[in-house]
Parts: C-alpha cells; structure tokens; sequence
C-alpha cells in the first residue's frame, strides 16, 4: 500500500527531522576534550587518567595535588597551602576556595624582631617559626565532598604509589635537589631524604618512604588524620621541641573557606581571579582596569609605548596593594575602592598625561610570592574546569620535615610585613593591614585565573613566581584578548615586571624593549619570569600549553 502524504504533512516531517537534528548536534558537541596542563609530567598523567576513568575536573584536581606533592616537592604540598578557582558547568556558577596557610595562635606580630626592634634574618623564612599552619589537605577534601565522584582513596592512590615506588628524576630536579643542599642539611629529615652523599644526577629513583606512610593515613583516616590524628601530633611535637609554637588546637581549628571570586569585565570578557588573602585578582583587576582606558590594538606587542602602559598600571596597582590588602577577616578596608572602574578611569588620566616615569610617593594618593610555587589547569568533557595554585613560599619551603612524616613544611610567614615597610624575600613591603596576627592569613600574590566568552571558560590560567604571578598571569591575558595570541605564543613572549617597590623594571632575558630607559626605569634582566601552565579554547576544542621556560611540564588532552 502507497502512502500519500499531502504538503503539510511532508512539510511538518521535514520540519520536525531538522528540530530533531539541531536537537542531536547540540546534544553531540556538548561534550569536548578534556585538557590537563601541570608543571610534571607524571603529575599530568595522573590527572588525565583519572577524566579517563570517569571522574570530573574536581577529582582530576585533587589527584593532581596530592601528586605534585610528591613529584614535585618545591612547590607540590600537603605542608603548604594556596588557591584554587571551581566551575561548575552543570550550575554554570563559580566559586573560589581559599585554603592558604593561617598564623600559629602564638603568633605575634613582633616575633621576628630581636629586642631592639631590627628583622632577625632568616628566623622568617627558615626556622621553626616560619610556618603557617598548612591548608592544603583541608582544602582537597572541602573540593572532593563538595564536587567529588569518585572515592579519595582512588585519587590518593597515585600520590602514594609513586611516593612508595619513587619515580626517575630529569637533569633538572636532579640538580636543583643539589643545589638546595645546604638548605636540606640544616634539618636532619630533610637530609636524610633530599641529600645524597654522591649528588643526584639524572636518572636516580627518588623515593619518599616516610611521606607514602602519611598519605596512606590520610587515604585511609581522612582530612582529620593530618589535623587531628598521628600527623597532626608528629608535626606538632616536633615543632615544639625544637623551638616552634605550634599547638594541636591551631590544627585541629583549621579551617578552609569557600568563597566568591573576584570578576570583573574587560572589553568583551568575564575574569575572574582570587580575592583576598590572596591579591592577585585585585591586582590584576586594577590593572586591566587602567589599561581599558586604552586603544591597546593600535600598539605594537612588544613596543616601547605599550609597555610603559604595562609598567605604570602594574605600579599603580602594587602600590596600592601595599598600603592597603591583608586578610579581610582582619581589614575592613573596601576592595571596590581600588578596583572600580571609575578609579581606573582616573589613573589612566595621569598616565595618559605623562611622557615618563610617574612618581608615586604614597600608596593611594590618587585615591580619593618566590619563584617555588605551582599552578595547574584542567577542563573536563563537560566543561568543569579547575584553576589552582599553591605553595610552599620558597623552594622547599623552610626546609624542614617533622620526623616520620616526609611532609616539607612551609615557610609562608615570610609573606606577613614581619615589620611594615621590610621587604620580604620577593621584594614585596606591607603595611598594618598585613601584619602578623594570630590565626590570620599572610598577604598573597597568587592569581588562578579563568576567563568567560559567551558565558563559557575561555582561559584557564596560572603561575608561580611570587610577585611576578600577577604580572604573568596579566600579560598572558593581553596577550590573547588584545593581540588575539594562540596559547603557545602568549607563553613563550617575553615578559616584564614591576612592583612599585622596589623601583626597579624587571625585563626577561634579553634587551629586548628599544630605548626602555627614555622613560626613566633602572632595569634588571632577569632569566624568567613566571611559569604559566594555561588552557585556551581554540575553535572547537581546548589546548593546553605547560610554559617551557622550565622543563617538566606537560599538557595532556583527553578525547
């Protein structure tokens, strides 16, 4: 029998075949690539066999963390603390969550001051004062009982394997573990696992007996194993035997926060960055602010012109940063004061108007963080994506490992003003607002970033290096949002910074900005600036690029 169908009825099938197509495409390409970019390898591949085996971005995170923290123990931690930017693609919303490192109770904001009020150098930086109490472990499990899908046990797992097993270190953990020698062998866990009597060279299986048997702990007892349990008590003896104030009360009281991030617009994007303590988004905010106020396509990428925009926004922005941030459960002091628009607007009069260096004696007139640290980025299928960096201040932190525990504990007391107007390790001066205080957290300059197109995660970014996190991360982003840059090149241009104090312009290794000292700058070349392991979507898919300017790093995209 012939079916006949009349023109409306062929058109309606016509109609509802399309309406079913369009319905199937969008279903199709609502899933992409997964991407893991972090600063080792074999931390990489951690992460990306976890989105292989069916867990999210927020698992791949955490498994990476704990990973770093082994196979990269400069700056990977348990004994440290940091930052890390959440979205959930399912929600379409965005969190921050904050687990940096807080002030022993014991604190005093004297307390590396000898009794005629002058710095005691190095007490801040490498003795049993220098730590904060670490947040890292807390700030994994909040991430996994929140966004988790698949059991802690599983994503520790990596993390204790490779500890237990040990894994072959490259040319240049090789070296730097010797370069940092003196440095291991001022504490005798320290040396017992860091220092070979015949130097580490390429090759070597490095194994961290004493840190897998930890972390079989915490996979097994949990996040109150480190804070309550045999960890906690390890650390906390240990300490208090050799001089330090740490109580069992500042650990078991830890505690990690979630909270929002700090967005704003530029041009046609969303950034959103970290808030205080840490601050790096204010900075960046302020800065790309300052910088709206400018045709920035019709520079030069590398010109004269454009980079004094850069310097005088960056100083600007760092002065204020100085008289002004410090933890918010501390200060009071309104952020929107310095990152509105309106603000900016009139700082980029006064650069506007000007032809060299400004002169900015005190922070706000116009008002009416080591190279040791780490950040990875990771998108998921489904479009979750995680930004997060975390530290232990400087390279190996204070150096120092509690007996039994393999964990290398953090120096991040250094980042309060141990005296307002002292430069810390990066250079960086603070005022009251940043001064040491029982159980509050130290300053920050860390940046995990993500940018929004069309209401969606564009660039997924980061860096250590301190100070020049800010400028890093900055840079990066013009480098793509202005100068339409793919992930690779931004990454690899060259870099400046300044931080308003001190007054010096830092420029990457070579000379490479003609005429830079017709503005008035003192320069100083430096090797590197930054490290930015970052995630751009290109097209249709995300690519992931880990920074070459050191070895190690790996970016892994999972179909």
């Amino acid at each position: 029998m012939k079916l006949t169908l009349t023109l409306f009825e062929r058109n309606l099938l016509i109609f509802l075949f399309l309406i079913s197509l369009s319905i199937f495409s969008s279903l199709s390409f609502s899933k992409h690539n997964s991407v893991v970019v972090t600063r080792h390898h074999l931390a990489t591949e951690v992460g990306s066999k976890i989105l292989s085996d069916g867990g999210n971005a927020f698992d791949a995170a955490i498994s990476v963390a704990f990973a770093l923290a082994v196979v990269n123990p400069s700056a990977g931690n348990i004994g440290g603390g940091g930052f890390a930017l959440l979205y959930d693609a399912n929600k379409k919303t965005i969190e921050s969550i904050d687990y940096r490192e807080r002030a022993p109770v014991k604190a005093k904001e004297d307390m590396f001051l000898d009794e005629n009020g002058k710095v005691i150098k190095g007490l801040s930086t490498s003795s049993f004062l220098a730590s904060g109490i670490p947040g890292t472990v807390d700030g994994m499990f909040k991430i996994h009982n929140k966004y988790g899908s698949i059991p802690i046990r599983k994503l520790i797992a990596p993390a204790i394997d490779l500890a237990e097993k040990g894994f072959t270190l490259s040319k240049f953990q090789a070296e730097y573990f010797n370069k940092n020698r003196d440095k291991f062998s001022k504490n005798p866990e320290a040396k017992k696992i860091f220092v070979k009597e015949n130097l580490w060279k390429k090759g070597d299986v490095f194994q961290q007996r004493d840190l897998a048997q930890t972390l079989k702990r915490i996979s097994k007892f949990g996040r109150d194993e480190f804070y309550s349990g045999e960890t906690a008590k390890k650390i906390v003896i240990y300490f208090q035997n050799n001089g330090g104030i740490f109580t069992r009360n500042d650990f078991i009281n830890y505690k990690s926060t979630f909270k929002l991030p700090l967005c704003s617009t530029f041009t046609d994007y969303e950034v959103c960055s970290m808030s205080l303590p840490s601050s790096g988004g204010i900075v960046l905010s302020q800065s790309l602010n300052i910088l709206e106020n400018f045709n920035l396509t019709s520079y030069d990428h590398n010109s004269l012109e454009y980079n004094r925009l850069l310097i005088e926004a960056m100083r600007f922005s760092f002065a204020d940063r100085s008289k002004f941030l410090g933890d918010s459960d501390f200060n009071n002091f309104d952020i929107s004061k310095i990152t509105s628009k309106k603000y900016a607007k009139s700082l980029s009069k006064i650069i506007k108007n000007s032809s060299r260096k400004i002169i900015i004696d005190t922070p706000g007139e116009y008002l009416a963080e080591s190279e040791e640290t780490t950040h990875f980025s990771i998108i998921d299928s489904l479009g979750n994506a995680v930004s997060n960096t975390y530290t232990l201040n400087t390279a190996y932190g204070s150096g120092i490992i509690a007996k039994g525990t393999g964990i290398l504990m953090n120096n991040e007391m250094d980042d309060f003003s141990i005296k307002p107007g002292y430069p810390n390790f990066f250079g960086l001066v603070g005022s009251e607002a940043n001064k040491v205080e029982p159980s509050k957290a130290p300053l920050s300059s860390m940046t995990p970033t993500i940018v929004f197109k069309d209401g969606k995660p564009y660039l997924i970014t980061g860096s250590p290096g301190g100070s020049t996190i800010i400028s890093t991360v900055l840079q990066l982003l013009l480098n793509i949002m202005i100068f339409d840059m793919k992930i690779d090149d931004a990454s690899i241009a060259k870099r400046i910074h300044h931080q308003w104090k001190p007054d010096i312009l830092f420029i990457e290794n070579e000379k490479n900005i003609k005429n830079i000292n017709k503005i008035g700058f003192d320069t100083v070349y430096r090797e590197r600036i930054g490290e930015s392991h970052s995630i751009l979507f290109n097209e249709e898919k995300y690519e992931g690029f880990a920074d070459l300017r050191r070895p190690d790093g790996r970016a892994i995209s999972v179909h």
